[in-house]
């Protein structure tokens, strides 16, 4: 009597969704690492909306969004114009699903912005400005600062459950490159300012023939007479050799 064997290959259902997962696996490997060798911020983000676009079934477009207090929406590394174009649309009517996914949600799901009845004012603008569908994944929340990262259907009713799952994973890894791209952003802000200071304080010693505490207390008390910033109030002098004039 014959057997016959089948080839594991071959076999539905296991052995097909375990090399999925597998390959779903590889990449997000693969994104990590890509996030880690980055060192510039803005290429971080880029490169997270990147990964997005590659990774969730259905996606079209992306972009990642900071929101501040729900007054003020920066868009960062929109892949077209249109991630661009939704953020000033929601900034204008305060309300949508970015400010959402930032403020209350880990993530939203619009999967027709033409049936959208949750943002009355937004959801008809963003689908006049060519947004149909949309998901968006909560990054981080730190303090007033929350973000958010976008994906933008090439159509309505183009996610699954599927594109929500794989959105979270990516969102996962992106979330912790964020964060680690900021604190470098500050670090490297921080530094900037100090030279900056650095350097007004030199243009007084050598004008004035100051030390250094005299200098950084003229500083300081244009800084606090005109309510600028003192890295402001710096850059004004090495720029053009003059302090702010000072309210009294």
């Amino acid at each position: 009597m014959s057997t016959t064997s089948q080839d594991a290959s071959d076999l539905p259902g296991e052995a097909s969704g375990t090399s999925g997962a597998k390959d779903l696996a590889g990449q997000l490997g693969e994104l990590a690492r890509s996030l880690q060798a980055e060192q510039d911020f803005e290429a971080t983000l880029a490169t997270m909306v990147h990964a997005a676009l590659d990774l969730v079934p259905g996606a079209g477009h992306a972009s990642i969004s900071v929101a501040r207090a729900r007054r003020t929406i920066e868009c960062h590394a929109p892949s077209s114009p249109l991630p661009a174009t939704v953020d000033r649309l929601q900034e204008e009517h305060r309300e949508g699903p970015c400010l959402d996914a930032a403020y209350a949600e880990k993530v939203v799901r619009v999967p027709d912005f033409g049936d959208e009845r949750r943002w009355p004012s937004f959801a008809p603008a963003a689908l006049g400005a060519g947004a149909r569908s949309m998901l968006c994944f909560q990054l981080y929340t730190s303090g007033e600062e929350l973000g958010a990262l976008n994906i933008y259907g090439t159509g309505p009713e183009v996610f699954t459950a599927e594109s929500e799952e794989v959105g979270l994973l990516a969102a996962t890894h992106a979330a912790v490159a964020f964060a680690d791209a900021q604190r470098i952003q500050h670090l490297y802000e921080a530094l900037a300012t100090r030279d900056l200071i650095g350097q007004a304080k030199g243009v007084l010693m050598e004008r004035y023939k100051i030390t250094a505490q005299q200098a950084f207390l003229l500083l300081t008390t244009a800084s606090s007479r005109t309510n600028l910033k003192l890295r402001d109030v710096a850059e004004q002098l090495t720029t053009t050799g003059t302090l702010p004039t000072t309210n009294r």
